[in-house]
């Protein structure tokens, strides 16, 4: 009897481990991706873009968020570069840059940045961090 409660618990053990894993994997795969607001800005008004400036953290206040790049440094491999700057902010995921893009706060001021500079905008998913 001794050797079938060891195996009865070795075999739950087993189980709990197995269940343990799949649910960690499951999780893992359940994080959503990393989100990128990537822009490149040509500044036509650079008087009404300073203003848009000063406003852009307040809106970006309440998101998780980081900028990646804020540059014109640009080193051209292939193709045309962008007339102005590029900006890359990183978000949570895709959603939540979409959701700051999409707020009343940025809505507020978007008129702001189209009138003071010509713009590409657009949002990437990213991949799952290594």
């Amino acid at each position: 009897m001794n050797n079938n409660y060891k195996l009865a618990l070795a075999v739950l053990a087993g189980l709990s481990i197995g269940i343990a894993s799949d649910s960690a994997i499951h999780a893992q795969q359940l994080k959503a991706l990393p989100g990128y607001v990537v822009a490149e800005v040509d500044v036509t008004d650079p008087t009404t873009m300073q203003k848009y400036g000063e406003k852009v953290p307040e809106t970006l206040a309440p998101f998780n968020h980081h900028y990646m790049v804020r540059s014109s440094k640009i080193q051209v491999l292939e193709g045309e570069p962008p007339k102005g700057g590029v900006v890359v902010i990183a978000f949570d995921s895709a959603a939540k840059a979409r959701e700051w893009y999409d707020s009343p706060a940025y809505a507020a001021i978007r008129p702001i940045r189209q009138s003071a500079a010509k713009s590409r905008i657009f949002i990437v998913e990213g991949l799952a961090p290594q």
